[in-house]
Order: C-alpha cells, then sequence, then structure tokens
C-alpha cells in the first residue's frame, strides 16, 4: 500500500530529477488540449479539464502505486460523464465523483486491486471500443461544422440528427479539423518525443484567428478559461440525491481502477518495473475525492500521457506532479490564449483519441480470439453504444464469467493477458 513515491525518493538523484523535469512539462502541453477537450465533450465547462488534470494528477502521482503513471480526465469518462451530467446536473456529478472516490479508497483498503484483474480482456476492449465510436461520433457536430444546436446523446437519435444537418457543413471549419487532425498524426510519427499535440492545436488556432475565418473557439462559445483553481468546497450532499447516483459512482469507479491499471501495467512493460496494484486503486480514490471538492472532473491514470511520459524521460512520480505543476503554471499565465483554441482543432483531437483507443494494432488479435470471446467484445460493445455503459459492464463482466467457468480449467483472457 506504500506510495512508489515514497520508495523512489529514497535514492533519488539529480539526473533522476532532470529527466522527470523534462518528461512532466512535455507531458503537460500534451495534456492541456487534451483535458480541455475532454471536458467539452463530457458537457462540462472547459476549466474542469484542467482542474482535473492539476488536482487529480497531483494526487494520482503523490500517492500512487505506478513510478510513472500521469493522471487526469481520461477519453473513458466523456460517455458516463455526459449521462450524469444530463440527468442530474453537475453537482450531481461532482457528487457521484465524490462517491466514486470513497468507494475506490474501500476497494484500496480491502486490496480489491488484484481482483480487477480478472475482469476478462474481451469486456475491456468492448466497451473501449463503443466509447471510442460514441466519443468519435459526438465530434462530428464541431469537426464538420454542422451547428446543431442540441446533438441528442443516444446513438439512435444522434446519427439521424447528424444525417439531416449535412447540408449546413462548414468548409473553414472541415478545413481546420482536417489541418489539425493531419499535423496531429504527421508529428506524433515525426516527433514523437515532442508535444507535437499542442503545436498541432497552436498551428490550427492561429490559422483561424489571423485569416478571420468564421469558426468557433473556446472563447466564443464558453468565455474566457480562469486563471486560478477555485477553493475547495463540498457538493450538496442529501440521502435521496447519493442513492439516485449510486450506480454512477459504481460506474466512475469500476472505470477509474481498470483504467489506471491497465495504465500501470503498460507502463511495467515498458520500463521493467511493477506496480502496487491496491495503491494505485487508492490513489484513485483520493484523487477522485480531491478534484471533486475542487469541481473537477473524475480522474484516472491515462494510458496515452503515461506512454508520453515515459518516451520523454519520467523515471519517477516527481514527473507527475511537475506535470501537474506545469499545468497550474500555465493556467495562471496563459489562460487567455487556450480561449483561442478552435473548436473544430479539439473535434480533431479527440477523433485521433477515439481512434487510438480502438487500439487498431490489436484488431488482428481479435478477429483470431475464440468464438466466445469475439461474443463478448460483440455484446459489450453493442450495449455501449445502444444502451448503458453501466449494463454493458454488468451484463459483460456476468457472461465473461460464466464464459470463464464454462471452459476446460476455467480459463479466459483477463487484464492480464496481453502481451506487450
Amino acid at each position: 500500500m506504500k506510495p512508489k513515491l515514497l520508495t523512489t525518493l529514497r535514492t533519488y538523484s539529480r539526473p533522476e530529477f532532470l529527466a522527470d523535469l523534462g518528461g512532466g512539462i512535455t507531458v503537460a502541453m500534451v495534456a492541456i488540449p487534451l483535458s480541455i477537450a475532454i471536458a467539452i465533450a463530457s458537457g462540462a465547462p472547459p476549466a474542469t479539464g484542467l482542474i482535473t488534470a492539476i488536482v487529480g494528477g497531483f494526487m494520482i502521482s503523490l500517492l500512487g502505486g505506478s513510478r510513472v503513471q500521469i493522471g487526469g480526465p481520461t477519453g473513458a469518462f466523456i460517455v458516463v460523464v455526459y449521462g450524469v451530467i444530463a440527468r442530474h446536473g453537475y453537482d450531481g456529478l461532482v457528487l457521484a465523483t465524490l462517491m466514486a472516490g470513497a468507494i475506490l479508497v474501500i476497494a484500496g483498503l480491502l486490496r480489491a486491486g488484484n481482483l480487477i484483474a480478472f475482469v476478462p480482456e474481451p469486456v475491456v476492449d468492448g466497451f473501449t471500443i463503443g466509447i471510442a465510436i460514441i466519443i468519435g461520433t459526438s465530434q462530428l457536430n464541431d469537426f464538420l461544422g454542422l451547428g446543431v444546436a442540441k446533438v441528442p446523446a443516444a446513438f439512435l437519435q444522434k446519427i439521424p440528427a447528424l444525417w439531416a444537418a449535412r447540408h449546413a457543413l462548414d468548409a473553414p471549419s472541415l478545413g481546420i479539423g482536417l489541418g489539425a487532425m493531419v499535423l496531429i498524426v504527421a508529428l506524433r510519427r515525426a516527433f514523437p518525443r515532442l508535444p507535437g499535440l499542442i503545436v498541432a492545436m497552436a498551428l490550427a488556432s492561429l490559422a483561424v484567428a489571423l485569416l478571420k475565418l468564421p469558426v468557433d473557439t473556446i472563447a466564443s462559445r464558453y468565455g474566457a478559461l480562469p486563471a486560478h483553481l477555485p477553493l475547495p468546497a463540498l457538493p450538496a450532499i442529501s440521502l435521496a440525491k447519493c442513492a439516485a447516483l449510486l450506480p454512477s459512482a459504481f460506474t466512475i469507479a469500476f472505470l477509474a481502477a481498470i483504467e489506471s491499471l491497465l495504465s500501470a501495467m503498460v507502463a511495467d512493460r515498458m520500463i521493467g518495473s511493477s506496480h502496487r496494484s491496491n495503491a494505485e486503486v487508492m490513489a484513485q480514490g483520493w484523487a477522485n475525492i480531491a478534484s471533486a471538492l475542487f469541481g473537477g472532473l473524475p480522474a484516472t491514470g491515462a494510458i496515452a500521457r503515461t506512454a508520453t511520459n515515459i518516451r520523454a524521460g519520467g523515471k519517477t512520480p516527481v514527473a507527475g506532479l511537475i506535470h501537474a505543476v506545469a499545468i497550474l503554471l500555465v493556467m495562471m499565465v496563459a489562460a487567455p490564449l487556450a480561449g483561442y483554441l478552435a473548436m473544430p482543432a479539439l473535434a480533431a483531437l479527440l477523433l485521433v483519441t477515439a481512434w487510438n483507443m480502438s487500439e487498431p494494432a490489436k484488431w488482428h488479435e481479435r478477429l483470431a480470439a475464440s468464438w466466445p470471446d469475439k461474443l463478448l467484445l460483440v455484446v459489450t460493445l453493442a450495449l455501449t453504444v445502444l444502451a448503458d455503459l453501466t449494463v454493458a459492464i454488468g451484463v459483460g463482466v456476468a457472461l465473461g464469467l460464466a464464459i470463464r467457468f464454462a471452459r476446460p480449467g476455467g480459463k479466459s483472457a483477463t487484464l492480464s493477458g496481453p502481451k506487450p
């Protein structure tokens, strides 16, 4: 249960600090536009993404069980966060996040971190691909400049609404979106160690400003971003509200635990280390409690940002602490500049994120899997897209366990199964 930070500080050296400094600043530059984009896609104010990256990211690195984990808001939460805000308002989301944090702290105390590794991998793949599809389709309105005032949340209503608005396609918005997408992919491939995301966002938004294009920006749609963190405060709490939000809180807790442990395992393979799963789950709990107190979104370990940290030289949890402090400094000094970020460029960023979430490199492996595993993936995916994430997870895990125990020897693909 001991945080990795305490272990690494025993022999911490100046070269490690310099490496962590480079890794932390680099990943902060990646996290800034991504955190803002995730918040907007979740139906939340843009600043809440930065608050989550600062507060949640700091706590995850301070108390977590991984050497190089970077925490903050992630795409996996967009669907559930959007749904909670739509049904219960933003105050309801804050309370659900606070409850999820408490659930994760209890899970960590009960050493439940090891149990999560037995969730069938096809279930994780299914709801991850499903979330990617929902995220991707939710960004088409801004990417294409369709101007639909209120895009329906339900997938089967969203697609017809977007198709009905196809004649309103805006060429400048599409051009900026495509340009940003090409830049993101090209810079990531050509300069993988550099924060290409911030460069792509800056160039696309600069083009909008210089050419005076009629394209929405953060400032034109949401106003100026704050230049400081809000004061911590408890949300309004009542027994009835807690009962109504309990299913959402369990979903947030499950997603936070799953994604953080997945990210920690990926990091272990990249650096040849091993994480402490129960400490990691406990850290996710305190991070979500802290994020909720500051009015932020749910937080968890972020696989892409963690990998970026490693590639940029991050060695210890200090890199994650630097990442959070760097975002705070940028927020304090350059908040007005973030208002110029173009909405189609942010949509392009999330479309690329959705594509990466689907992990195209694993498609061949999935197609070669057994029929029960493929069925499990498709069922979970379909329920995620067409029904509800809570239903998808519940049915997927139950069906996965049934398949697991029906097989000779009770074997099935689990989170510990994938190869690097």
